[in-house]
């Protein structure tokens, strides 16, 4: 089967800590994602090159990668520049996500400017848009990314005030793009999950909610606190 009829249908999880988090470690991380493949999980999302070379050698579903990188003249973080697509491509990938929202990139770059190059350096990769509202989504069909994700609803100036896990954004993807939509974003519950496949996705993202305990802690502590 192709990566796309692998993911179909099915539960992507990602497994992801950053530095400042309890759970920061490769090793960890692909224990975690294993851990997710024997619980069903048809595909995974990671971050950086360290862990997604370690969760490749546990795991044989396809992995989506990412590589969070800060530059100081931009709000993209998630593979803004072509060094992190480099990077990505060397550690077999079998999808490359990257934010597609309509913010100014490293260097002055926009989405437009950037996704040709990087379509015309590895045309027969498999790229997904992270975005935050539908007309991004559109806009990254054009273009010509393969799957496009609700990833960055709620977390731009664009779309901070949109109600989350954003069903609306995902039924008309769905419905105009032309494109696999992968519904990702604030989905912490079984019935969020069944929302969101109803709205005909192509697959789901759940991270947060499978795989960083320590957030998941804090919820349930605001509870006993009367929050």
């Amino acid at each position: 089967m192709s990566v796309l009829e692998k993911i179909k249908g099915g539960l992507i999880v990602s497994c992801q800590a950053l530095e400042n988090e309890p759970l920061h470690s490769s090793f960890i991380m692909a224990r975690m994602a294993f851990a997710a493949k024997l619980g069903g999980a048809a595909g995974i999302r990671a971050n950086s090159v360290q862990d997604i070379t370690e969760i490749k050698k546990l795991v044989t579903i396809p992995v989506i990668g990412i590589i969070k990188a800060d530059y100081p003249d931009s709000l993209v973080y998630i593979s803004p520049t072509m060094n992190e697509i480099n990077l990505l491509v060397e550690c077999n990938c079998d999808i490359i996500a990257m934010d597609a929202t309509s913010r100014i990139r490293p260097n002055g770059e926009t989405i437009e400017t950037f996704f040709p190059k990087v379509r015309k350096r590895y045309p027969s990769l498999l790229f997904m848009a992270d975005c935050a509202t539908f007309q991004e989504g559109m806009n990254a069909a054009a273009l010509g990314f393969d799957l496009i994700g609700t990833t960055m609803s709620g977390y731009t100036e664009e779309s901070k005030d949109d109600i989350t896990p954003n069903y609306d954004m995902m039924s008309a993807l769905v419905l105009d793009s032309g494109k696999p939509v992968i519904a990702e974003g604030n989905i912490w519950t079984t019935e969020q999950l069944r929302l969101a496949k109803n709205c005909g996705v192509h697959a789901v993202v759940i991270g947060s909610a499978i795989t960083r305990p320590m957030l998941i802690t804090q919820r349930f502590v605001k509870v006993m606190n009367g929050d």
